[in-house]
């Protein structure tokens, strides 16, 4: 074991010395590039990778290069095209090459640690697939690793190298379960300085919600929550509805101890009258993952071609891709378009895709972004009979509720739309949902419906929220009035920042890309009791820069604001700080 061995992003200053030792290793030890006369070796990817180096001490040991795909170019296509070899293509495709380590720690945990840590940056960077080029006499520590063979090899000068690739989710549950322990172990003994926690969080969906860790999930200090801004998540900056509250006041030793009616259907008839829809078309559900649970359960198997946009929800991958393990797609979005839907490059991809499902968050998490009925009614319209289409609306009410969908859902066998209470009516701890499907479909889902679906605090609540329209409609209303505060108390002049309001009771945020990560962000508000989400795990589009605030009042959005802006004072480069401080300092100059 190396105890105080350092892991964490190259600065500046090791530059030269990557350089150098690159020189030493492949020109003078491997012979895979002629001597230079400067001894070092650079290359035209200098300004766009990433170094993660370790240390002991003051002693730089090795690196590891990183390519995120935003470079649009990767080391390895100086040697194979991408109709040679198609993964290249890939959109979440990190390259991960020119692992070096000094003659004297080779037989240490060093390059084994580096490798970790690769896998985790690029985790944290919404990273889905690794590309790595291993020295072929190295090739049974790939392997361990988890990445597999390709079936192509490149020789540069002296040197073999094999093509290698693995899903980052697969190598982390690897890495997790194979060497548990072992990490466990180093972990003890790693400096960690990297911007991504050193284990990854257990087999999951990884949401917002670390605020309610700050409080204690023991619940014994409830207190501590008057003491955070939890933005992390979306829940409602509003009470419930007066009616909402009275009802669950009314007598709650009650409340607490009967049970509740088995099919939930004094809700289920109250979603029916407030939405004009038949009661046979809608089906309810213990909040919005219980309905996708069930209903994606019963539908999809391996065999299933799904669509996701991309970025979107990640509840919908983590279901489709890990739980059922269906072969999914993403429709990227893109920045330079607002992240709005491009209705004809999506029809052509539904088209060309033959999918069983494809779903459409509406308006979209995270990019709070609405695609309007009509244009959704168009495509619809348009797609494979055979492909169904799941419409999340848990933020319609913050555009109009005369946006849905839901009509056409209980009359088209192709159209299921999905809606949560949580986040448009404050109800987000009573759990409580509704699905809309034409007759036949939702009567199947009913019948894999577990009686009491939905407990008895959720079902009143749920009754006495819809039955006030009027109270949320001007909460709904009042949600833009403070979007917009908030987006001008975070649009921190000359920061690089950038803020966009989108629709719903959320915003984003885009750090500059030579500035401190989303992550460094998000943990120094931390420091102040506001807790913000990061997004870029969720997607490789964010680049490690995107960054998810939910609305509040007036008094929690200014907390939000004096922390978000005392995040970038305190990491904002300064002549005597650290620049491991930064994010985008690593830069390669060398290949294979």
């Amino acid at each position: 074991m190396i105890n105080g061995l350092q892991l964490r992003t190259a600065a500046p200053d090791d530059l030269e010395w990557i350089h150098e030792l690159r020189h030493r290793v492949y020109a003078s030890e491997l012979g895979q590039h002629e001597p230079h006369p400067s001894g070092q070796l650079h290359d035209g990817l200098d300004g766009d990778n990433v170094y993660l180096v370790a240390a002991h001490g003051a002693s730089r040991i090795g690196f590891v290069s990183l390519t995120p795909p935003w470079v649009g170019r990767y080391g390895l296509e100086k040697y194979l095209t991408r109709d040679e070899l198609p993964l290249l293509a890939d959109d979440d495709l990190f390259e991960v090459r020119i692992l070096t380590v000094e003659p004297g720690w080779r037989s240490t945990a060093a390059a084994p640690l580096l490798m970790y840590a690769a896998l985790r940056w690029t985790a944290a960077r919404g990273g889905r697939r690794i590309m790595a080029m291993g020295r072929t006499e190295l090739l049974g520590m790939y392997l361990a690793s988890g990445l597999h063979p390709v079936g192509r090899t490149v020789r540069s000068g002296a040197v073999t190298f094999e093509v290698m690739t693995g899903d980052v989710a697969g190598l982390t549950t690897l890495a997790r379960d194979r060497f548990g322990t072992a990490l466990r172990r180093l972990r003890s003994a790693v400096d960690w300085r990297l911007d991504v926690p050193f284990a990854p969080r257990p087999d999951g969906c990884e949401h917002g919600g670390l605020s309610f860790a700050a409080m204690g999930t023991d619940f014994r200090d409830l207190h501590r929550r008057h003491d955070i801004v939890a933005a992390d998540v979306l829940d409602a900056w509003f009470p419930p509805a007066p009616g909402v509250q009275a009802v669950l006041m009314e007598d709650p030793a009650w409340i607490a101890r009967t049970s509740p009616p088995t099919d939930a259907e004094g809700m289920l008839a109250e979603i029916a009258t407030a939405r004009v829809l038949p009661p046979e078309t809608i089906v309810v559900g213990a909040g919005s993952s219980d309905l996708i649970f069930r209903a994606f359960g019963r539908w999809l198997t391996s065999e299933s071609r799904v669509l996701l946009l991309d970025p979107g929800y990640g509840e919908y991958a983590h279901v489709t891709e890990r739980v059922i393990g269906c072969r999914v797609d993403r429709f990227r979005l893109r920045r330079e378009e607002g992240w709005l839907i491009d209705p004809d490059r999506l029809s052509t991809a539904v088209r060309s895709g033959d999918y069983d499902l494809v779903v459409v968050v509406n308006p979209n998490n995270p990019t709070g972004r609405h695609a309007p009925a009509a244009r959704l009614r168009s495509l619809i319209d348009a797609a494979p009979a055979r492909t169904r289409w799941w419409i999340d609306e848990a933020y319609l009410g913050y555009v109009g509720l005369d946006e849905s969908l839901a009509g056409l859902a209980a009359v088209d066998t192709r159209v299921v739309v999905c809606c949560s209470l949580s986040k448009m009516y404050a109800l987000s701890g009573m759990r409580a949902a509704y699905l809309v499907a034409e007759p036949d479909t939702a009567r199947q889902l009913r019948r894999w419906t577990p009686p009491w679906p939905v407990g008895l605090p959720a079902q009143l609540a749920a009754v006495a929220a819809l039955r006030d329209p009027a109270y949320y409609g001007d909460r709904w209303s009042r949600t833009h009035a403070l979007r917009r505060q908030l987006a001008a108390g975070l649009a921190v002049p000359g920061a690089g920042v950038t803020v966009d309001e989108a629709v719903a009771n959320f915003l984003t945020v885009t750090l500059p890309a030579d500035g401190p990560s989303a992550a460094q962000v998000v943990n120094e508000c931390r420091r102040h009791g506001v807790y913000l989400r990061d997004l870029s795990p969720l997607s490789s589009l964010y680049r490690g820069s995107g960054v998810r605030v939910a609305v509040k009042d007036t008094a929690g959005n200014a907390r939000i604001t004096a922390a978000f802006r005392a995040a970038l004072d305190a990491l904002r480069p300064r002549p005597a700080a650290s620049a491991t401080r930064l994010r985008s300092v690593a830069v390669s100059r060398s290949t294979p």
